[in-house]
């Protein structure tokens, strides 16, 4: 009969080399056009439903980081000037890393609570909690 030491040399030399690493979660790119003097992003209720958030608070998020006005029509989001769309993919991956993913695992599943008036990002993943400024 081996050892359990003899078991778990022979079990870690039967692993592969390389470990293919491919994550669930990516943050969705904006998709959309400029129409004269204004950006239309096309795609922004598949962001919001990909990213797991309140509409309202990524919106305010998002018009206060690009200083411009913006509306809904539909399930498009207009902005009231012109904004590059790497500028705008930027401001998307900027909240997702402050407030959808985990600082401790990475991973997305997490929730925005508030307990004894403080704002926390909870991960269900990990249980990490981290306090967050709404």
């Amino acid at each position: 009969m081996k050892s359990y030491e003899e078991m778990l040399d022979e079990a870690i030399k039967a692993l592969p080399q390389e470990i293919l690493v491919t994550q669930r979660f990516e943050i969705p790119k904006a998709k959309g056009h400029i129409q004269g003097n204004k950006t239309v992003v096309t795609n922004f209720n598949q962001i919001l439903s990909d990213i797991r958030r309140d509409k309202d608070h990524f919106l305010k998020f998002l018009l206060k980081e690009l200083a411009t006005p913006g509306v809904f029509d539909g399930p498009r989001l207009v902005l009231g000037r012109k904004v590059s769309g790497s500028m705008i993919n930027q401001k998307i991956q900027q909240y997702a890393q402050v407030y959808v993913l985990c600082s401790n695992c990475g991973k997305p599943d997490t929730q925005i609570i508030t307990k004894d008036n403080l704002t926390y990002l909870k991960c269900t993943a990990c249980g990490t909690q981290k306090a967050i400024k709404l």
